[in-house]
């Protein structure tokens, strides 16, 4: 089976503020670095142990020049580099079986939600489909959808977790960290993380084998508010 993951940050194992997120903040940020690509190393692996046979990693935060390649588990393959016609989904297609948000956030307006926001932080307040409110998971959930690829795991903080089972059903989500306010968290360490979201990964993808996890479809015509 194929497997496309998507890996924004600000969801990772141990983020809690932007410093977290941000290069200005040299060794903060590559400390996250590391665990970003622990998280992401974590579902290849529970992805593998149901199937998974190749992975398509795409770096979705920032200049998406973040996730480190030499720690990169040694069965995926990384897209990297800021420059993408479909941004955090760059290499989607109709040949992925599954897809997985790695590290993402709630959206903009979330309350309490960790570094919550919609794209553009400072510019987006909201994007309305159809006249529901998306984050960013509801967005590449969509495209994802468009391909015929279902998403089947969401990793974050709790709001985003929620986010994603309010809008697409019952997937699997692994809640890495309780957010209590914007720049405040409860967090794991990331031993715990590391098998929560190995087994949430595995268990995502036999759902997907039986049929039980479905691609998020949204209908025709389509307006988009921003």
């Amino acid at each position: 089976m194929k497997v496309f993951i998507s890996a924004d940050m600000e969801g990772a194992t141990g983020v809690a503020v932007g410093a977290h997120v941000s290069r200005q903040n040299a060794d903060e940020y590559g400390r996250m670095r590391r665990l970003l690509t622990a998280d992401i190393n974590a579902a290849v692996r529970g992805a593998a142990a149901a199937g998974g046979t190749e992975f398509l990693v795409t770096d979705a935060h920032g200049t998406m020049t973040n996730i480190l390649i030499e720690e990169l588990d040694r069965r995926a393959r990384l897209t990297s580099g800021s420059n993408k016609q479909l941004l955090q989904m760059e290499g989607i297609g109709p040949d992925f079986d599954a897809a997985m948000f790695v590290a993402y956030h709630a959206r903009e307006g979330t309350e309490d939600g960790l570094l919550n926001h919609t794209l553009l932080g400072r510019t987006v307040w909201e994007v309305r489909c159809n006249g529901r409110p998306f984050g960013e998971t509801g967005i590449n959930a969509a495209l994802a959808g468009h391909f015929g690829v279902p998403v089947c795991l969401v990793t974050g903080d709790d709001k985003v977790c929620r986010e994603a089972r309010d809008l697409l059903g019952d997937i699997e989500a692994a809640e890495g960290k309780l957010a209590r306010e914007r720049l405040v968290a409860s967090l794991l360490p990331p031993e715990v993380t590391a098998e929560l979201i190995e087994g949430r990964a595995r268990r995502a993808l036999e759902r997907v084998k039986s049929g039980e996890i479905k691609p998020f479809k949204v209908p025709g015509p389509v307006e988009i508010e921003v």
